[in-house]
């Protein structure tokens, strides 16, 4: 019976550009500045990686639809190239094909790799879907802000928390995380605001305000993973390994039944339990060092700490306003900004996410170090609240 990779994989390598509007620089750019501090941290050459993955979503007029750009880019030696595709949580999906395929032994060195160049499309959000059968049924009068806000409203219906104690905590989930992201030069976003700012701001979607929403941005982050006993033969005597990696996707349930009441997201309870399974952990707020998760909007994090299992269902709110999830709080979540100060370039930012529990693994996470972190856990949410892709995985030494 399938058990898992649990500790089959180890991470030798990895890199992340600079994330923001990179007007200079192309998609072959970013992909070089990505690979170049991670081929330098493996400590290997290009002629050893067997085969690669390249995640990009909305990049296919720089990028195109297969592998050819990631191989031109960087000059592989003819092998295998897949590209891949998962809405955001295409990066992850990046990292799934590269881990399962050191795994199960097809390869002994492989490469994941995410990029997205939204700044060159001229639209300021993500760009627009065009028609089709998925996209008939919920684009038309969609937007994400919007998608959002009704998770916001459901969620303070449900658990009968007053409209404001919900936007102060919404608005400390925002300060927390540009603290905390203007620590970091890889960050796009790195000012730091009060919560005056972000409850002052103008209104996109009630109840979510400016500094509620993530941004767009440029960039690019990838990972080069083997066999732990590979890894410990190129010197890397306590590799970082991946514990567990799971990906849900919606079925239909959210949007078709009643029994979804649209506060919370189903994958994400679905995904995180099969992961802590795979990685053997019972208590996940006591056992988790650190979160990376996809706070595309300041309410989508708050509710996904419920559905992480990391707050009480209802409670996560309470956890912000006490500090929980703060730096120096009990559980630091978006140590390195997250999204909010990285921006969204949707290929790139599950691999993003990874690479900063891969620096506070091994300590070089630099000012923003978290004291002796264990495990990390990042969680990538792809869609909307009522039909989504979710992808955790937790890593470790």
């Amino acid at each position: 019976m399938a058990k898992g990779i649990k500790d089959k994989v180890a991470i030798i390598g990895m890199g992340c550009s600079k994330f923001g509007e990179r007007w200079d620089q192309d998609t072959e750019d970013l992909i070089v500045e990505a690979f170049t501090e991670c081929i330098a941290d493996a400590g290997i050459d290009t002629g050893q990686i067997d085969a690669a993955w390249l995640a990009t979503a909305k990049d296919e007029l720089h990028s195109g639809k297969g592998g050819l750009p990631l191989s031109f880019a960087l000059r592989l030696p003819n092998i295998a190239v897949t590209r891949v595709e998962n809405f955001c949580a295409s990066g992850s999906e990046a990292l799934r094909g590269a881990a399962y395929a050191v795994a199960s032994g097809a390869c002994d060195i492989a490469l994941a790799l995410g990029v997205e160049k939204l700044k060159d499309t001229g639209y300021g959000g993500l760009p627009e879907a065009s028609r089709g059968v998925l996209n008939s049924m919920w684009w038309a009068n969609y937007s994400a802000p919007g998608a959002f806000a009704q998770l916001a409203s459901a969620y303070r219906a449900k658990h009968g928390i007053d409209a404001d104690e919900l936007k102060r905590a919404m608005a400390h989930v925002s300060v927390k995380s540009h603290q905390n992201g203007s620590r970091n030069p890889k960050a796009h976003l790195r000012n730091i605001i009060t919560e005056d700012t972000v409850l002052n701001a103008p209104m996109i979607a009630e109840p979510l305000g400016v500094f509620d929403c993530c941004g767009v941005s440029d960039g690019a982050a990838c990972a080069i993973v083997t066999t732990p006993e590979i890894a410990r033969a190129l010197g890397k005597n306590d590799p970082v390994t991946i514990k567990a990696l799971q990906i849900s996707v919606s079925n239909g349930l959210e949007s078709g039944f009643n029994t979804w009441d649209g506060s919370y997201f189903h994958t994400a309870r679905i995904a995180s339990k099969r992961a802590y399974e795979e990685a053997g952990v019972t208590n996940p707020r006591q056992e988790i060092s650190l979160a990376e998760v996809h706070d595309c909007f300041s309410i989508t994090e708050l509710v996904t700490m419920e559905d992480l299992f990391l707050s009480e269902e209802g409670q996560s709110w309470r956890d912000y306003l006490d500090g929980f999830y703060d730096s120096d709080g009990g559980l630091p979540c978006q140590i390195d900004g997250g999204l909010k100060c990285f921006g969204h370039p949707i290929g790139a930012s599950g691999l993003r996410m990874v690479y900063e529990m891969y620096l506070q693994l091994q300590e070089r996470a630099g000012p923003r170090q978290v004291s002796n972190p264990t495990l990390g856990l990042t969680h990538n949410l792809g869609g909307a609240p009522h039909q989504n892709v979710c992808s955790v995985a937790i890593i470790g030494r």
